[in-house]
């Protein structure tokens, strides 16, 4: 039977808090501050035809693109799939994001041995085995001097079993192998709770009602696109973007061309990335889920926001890629180590700038560029407990970029993970890590300036508590920081530096790897985010309310805003009204 408009709505929060299960599981289970403490994690649902149903709470750039790719590449390597089956899945060739991201995937068999639904749990890894201790090399020439382990859809578990091999080859891989194993039993714990609470579903609702309920959920969520997408205006824009140069690209750096195209009367919307660089001998190419999915989260943060991200409004979207391109279809042996960031973001904020152009009414400017070193992977031999450690902090960024109607959200991250990563516990980090966290915070005058703001920067300064420290990190836009839109301004570009520990500041790498010696300490300063709109056009409170908080002084409200305001935060409404009839 069809499912009516209640058993929708019932079912679709059902499966949603499948989900939620297997990603508090992760949450609550994860042996690494990644997962416990950032939650750099995503948890799905896919359909046995290898169609995403719900990723409910999940980072973008994770699941918009790429469960699909994996479930078919796991179908496709295993036909017999039965019950008890667990497969790990990293290889950025076969529809995962990038090596770092560990994937358990496990088919969902119903008492006859068919197979009806897929669930995913994917992890980033604090270390997967690379040639150096980060799970971002961004100037790895190849996926050999990346150096990680690649598991295209690899069986782990037999009959609910374990397969040792697959263990025994990552525990003497990875340098930190019982944290990596705390976090494997994580996921594999969060896909089984998903299993099971699927299972009971179905057995409970019938599966052939459930599949039944995804075909006509995918119908209406590609309803809900179609209408989002007619009220845009018809038109075409591009924008381009520049990613920092680093080794392995040229001098100038990567420039990211992206043209968008909306037909409204079609309730379609085209992303075409094919007019880029071919594939670069360095770790920021893109995976083709991650490709896909960059220019899909580009379109998303520009429309309705209550449309279903699933395969039903994917119907609505053509993104056009091609093989062997810096932001299309990667080939073996092509590095797609740092695809989740770096690149994918110049990609997601050039949709939304163009969809910006487009319609005054619509999309984004750009987020800041990743990843400063306060999202540096971190590791060395902590002097206090004889222990190795290897983790990657979430210690202090914000990079968040202003809409056609809001503020930004400061501490987004980066545009791919929309905000769900957390910033790490100060408390937290100082004790489990021999790190010592001096401040972190945000800089005044330092947003993108608009009608709607974009984020200032985020601080952070840290160091080795004792031991020597190692941090690997690939910051972008320190060079080229994000622009605003419609009138908007850009905002601060990132920096980092060392101090030493006479208080001597020394220049450090925008990429690469620093060593810290207790006593010194590291200062990482993110992008802030651009602006949307002519800065003359804001409201005069809210700038008011920005030098009452300390976050704007009072004469960057005069100078590029034309407010006038007390450094109490009180509007001089005479003296306003004269400093905006002179930028009229």
């Amino acid at each position: 039977m069809e499912p009516d408009g209640v058993q929708l709505a019932l079912l679709a929060n059902r499966l949603d808090g499948v989900v939620r299960k297997m990603a508090n599981t992760l949450l609550r289970t994860g042996r690494s501050g990644v997962l416990n403490t950032a939650r750099d994690f995503s948890c799905c649902i896919v359909t046995a035809d290898h169609q995403l149903l719900t990723a409910t709470e999940s980072l973008p750039i994770h699941v918009l693109s790429g469960p699909d790719i994996m479930a078919r590449s796991m179908a496709e390597f295993h036909p017999e799939l039965k019950r008890g089956d667990a497969f790990l899945h990293n290889s950025p060739y076969h529809g995962c994001s990038h090596p770092a991201d560990h994937t358990i995937l496990v088919p969902v068999v119903d008492n006859s041995g068919r197979h009806r639904f897929t669930v995913e749990a994917k992890a980033h890894q604090a270390d997967i085995g690379n040639s150096i201790p980060t799970t971002y090399h961004a100037r790895a020439r190849d996926v050999y001097e990346e150096g990680a382990l690649i598991f295209p859809a690899v069986r782990v578990q037999r009959d609910y079993e374990n397969i040792e091999d697959i263990v025994r080859m990552c525990r003497l891989r990875i340098r930190v192998p019982d944290q990596w194993w705390g976090d494997y039993l994580a996921m594999v714990g969060a896909a089984r709770i998903g299993e099971r609470e699927l299972t009971a579903l179905g057995e409970e609702a019938g599966w052939d009602a459930l599949e039944a309920f995804a075909g006509r959920f995918f119908d209406y969520s590609e309803s809900r696109m179609d209408a989002a997408l007619r009220e845009l205006p018809a038109g075409e824009a591009g924008h381009s973007s520049t990613h920092d140069p680093i080794p392995g690209t040229p001098e100038e750096g990567v420039t990211i061309n992206v043209s968008v195209r909306t037909d409204p009367d079609a309730g379609r919307v085209a992303v075409d990335l094919r007019d880029n660089p071919d594939a670069m001998p360095c770790g920021l190419n893109l995976s083709e889920a991650c490709a896909r999915t960059a220019a899909m989260v580009g379109v998303f943060n520009s429309i309705d926001h209550t449309v279903p991200k699933n395969a039903g409004s994917f119907r609505r979207i053509d993104v056009h890629l091609r093989e062997n391109c810096v932001v299309g279809i990667p080939k073996h042996p092509t590095s797609c180590s740092a695809a989740t960031t770096n690149v994918a973001d110049r990609v997601s904020n050039s949709v939304q700038a163009s969809m910006a152009k487009i319609s005054e009414d619509v999309g984004l400017a750009e987020c800041g560029a990743s990843s400063p070193p306060a999202a540096a992977v971190v590791s060395g031999t902590n002097p206090e407990t004889g222990k190795d450690y290897v983790n990657q902090v979430f210690l202090g960024r914000t990079n968040g970029a202003a809409s056609a109607h809001t503020d930004a959200w400061w501490t987004v991250g980066h545009v791919g993970n929309a905000g769900m990563c957390f910033l790490d516990s100060v408390e937290l980090d100082e004790l489990r890590l021999p790190i010592y966290v001096h401040a972190r915070g945000f800089v005044p005058d330092s947003e993108g300036a608009g009608r709607m703001c974009g984020a200032p920067q985020g601080f952070a300064v840290f160091g080795p508590r004792a031991g020597r420290m190692s941090l690997i990190y690939n910051s972008d836009g320190t060079i080229n920081g994000p622009k605003g839109v419609r009138g908007g301004l850009g905002a601060a570009n990132a920096g980092q530096h060392k101090l030493s520990a006479n208080g001597n500041e020394e220049e450090v790498p925008r990429v690469g790897q620093v060593y810290l010696e207790p006593g010194e300490l590291m200062v990482s300063r993110s992008c802030g985010g651009g602006g949307y709109g002519p800065p003359a056009e804001r409201d005069p409170e809210r700038v008011a309310w920005q030098v009452a908080e300390g976050f704007l002084s009072v004469d960057r409200a005069r100078d590029v805003y034309a407010v006038a305001v007390d450094p109490d935060g009180a509007v001089r409404a005479d003296e306003t009204a004269r400093l905006r009839a002179e930028v009229e």
